[in-house]
């Protein structure tokens, strides 16, 4: 059976938010970005909390085809379960006027045939509210007469004691009401969207603030190419409403602007100026007050952590960060050599454990601890208290030594053109010291650390255990080695 159909739930939702994506979609794939390593974790995450909520209703029956360009089979297996009386059904898929949709889970109880939507989102958003729309309009006109339809997403408010608890993991809100609100229009936005997709041209749609909302759209790199690497859209801190702005009038780089303009704040005005002059800005006196203020021995910390969307160890919430690696540089006096300490956990077993004790051991009883953005390791030391009440003392002792390296950058004492508007070590560091860079590194971003040890957890990673994990140490040491040399070049300052 050929089954025909122009939009899936998918492609409904993307030509929403933009005409152009949908049409280049349809027309022009192979245009679309790489899809980002972060990107893909969240894919796996999301089958992973996908198949965690089929358990609040067990012993149903997949629907969904083997091979994902079969999904006509996907329709016909729908229409026979249901036949055949099966009362929950994973993936049933139906289609109606042209729009394919499948809803993750579909129940029939005393009070009729129910619709689940999962989600890994903590709340129920404007776009889900549609997404679930488009599955209500085409379940009840493939003559299912649906009693309710739900959104089933994370229970941020959850704290997994031992075994995990699918009933609490989870919250199920009825959208019932609100797709109703929604229905009458969705004929209409189907008939639009197909014309686009007829259409013998792209559409004509610029730039704009739809192109991160709800999503980040992956042909940015077809429709942003005319926008230079550095731009009006990377000055810090400027609302994207006044960016566009700018951008409507011509304006793309820095030196377009006019800087006797009030629109920009004494941060954003340095920054423009700084570009346009190609001038550092250093304020001397500020940074020696910072760096005279500092303790000998020094300790350059700093963390990684994961955030599984479903809590693994105990006494964790959804998405909360867990401390699973950190590296130590110690300075004993400013003319002394750089020792090195380090921990990485062994993902088969809670982090924090080894952690907390290894790095109380570590860090001694004395001398500052140079961080990069305080809040993120205070943070964690205080989730760390909280687990292990026994450590309090000193873990405390720890938070009262932690001063920040980034307060230099963030208050502009120190700023030069090729920060870029950025007090991100990333930006930092090649600004001040270039011949060291995270370039040559495997694992170049936190982000891909905090994956790539999380699917270890999960058990999920494919690759070379072992070279992995000499990578993520590697990555992790460079992150406090850069504050070792931004430091120095600060005193040198």
């Amino acid at each position: 059976m050929k089954l025909k159909y122009k939009l899936s739930k998918s492609t409904f939702i993307r030509g929403l938010q933009c005409e152009k994506s949908l049409y280049l979609y349809k027309h022009f794939y192979r245009l679309k970005d790489p899809v980002p390593a972060e990107q893909k974790a969240k894919f796996v995450q999301g089958n992973i909390i996908g198949l965690l909520a089929q358990q609040l209703f067990p012993g149903g029956v997949d629907a969904s085809p083997n091979d994902y360009y079969k999904i006509a089979e996907a329709v016909e297996t729908t229409k026979k379960l249901i036949y055949n009386n099966e009362s929950i059904i994973y993936e049933a898929t139906f289609c109606f006027n042209g729009i394919l949709a499948a809803v993750d889970i579909l129940v029939k109880d005393d009070d009729g045939w129910k619709a689940y939507e999962v989600k890994s989102s903590t709340k129920v958003t404007e776009t889900y509210l549609k997404d679930a729309a488009i599955q209500y309009y085409t379940i009840i006109n493939s003559g299912i007469e649906l009693k309710d339809i739900s959104v089933i997403h994370i229970n941020n408010k959850y704290v997994r004691n031992n075994e995990l608890e699918i009933q609490k993991l989870f919250s199920i809100e009825s959208v019932h009401d609100q797709v109703l609100e929604y229905l009458t229009i969705i004929p209409n936005e189907i008939n639009r969207l197909n014309y686009v997709i007829d259409s013998d041209k792209v559409p004509g749609i610029d730039i704009g603030p739809h192109c991160n909302n709800p999503y980040d759209c992956d042909f940015k790199g077809v429709c942003w190419k005319h926008i230079p690497d550095y731009s009006i859209f990377d000055i810090s801190r400027l609302k994207t409403k006044k960016k566009f702005e700018l951008y409507k009038k011509g304006i793309l780089t820095l030196n377009q602007i006019d800087t006797d303009n009030n629109f920009l704040n004494k941060k954003q005005l340095l920054q423009v100026k700084s570009e346009i002059e190609g001038l550092s800005h250093i304020n001397k006196k500020e940074i020696k007050n910072f760096t005279s203020g500092l303790n000998y021995p020094l300790y350059f910390l700093d963390f990684e952590t994961i955030g599984p969307a479903v809590p693994i160890f105990e006494n964790t919430k959804p998405y909360q960060q867990i401390v699973f690696q950190y590296s130590l540089h110690i300075k004993k006096q400013s003319n002394s050599k750089i020792l090195h300490k380090e921990y990485l956990a062994d993902p088969t077993q809670d982090p924090r454990t080894m952690f907390v004790e290894q790095l109380i051991k570590d860090c001694n009883t004395y001398g500052d601890i140079l961080v990069y953005n305080i809040g993120f390791e205070r943070g964690k030391l205080n989730d760390l208290i909280e687990y292990f009440p026994q450590f309090s003392y000193e873990l405390r002792q720890i938070i009262g030594r932690l001063k920040d390296l980034m307060i230099p950058f963030q208050k502009r004492w120190y700023y030069t053109p090729q920060m870029k508007g950025s007090y991100s070590i990333k930006y930092v560091l090649p600004a001040l010291v270039p011949d060291l860079s995270y370039d040559t590194l495997n694992i170049k971003d936190g982000g891909t650390a905090s994956n790539t040890f999380l699917a270890m957890v999960n058990g999920t990673f494919e690759g070379d255990y072992g070279k992995t994990r000499e990578q993520l140490l590697e990555y992790c040491a460079l992150d406090s080695y850069a504050m070792v040399k931004i430091l120095q070049k600060l005193y040198e300052i």
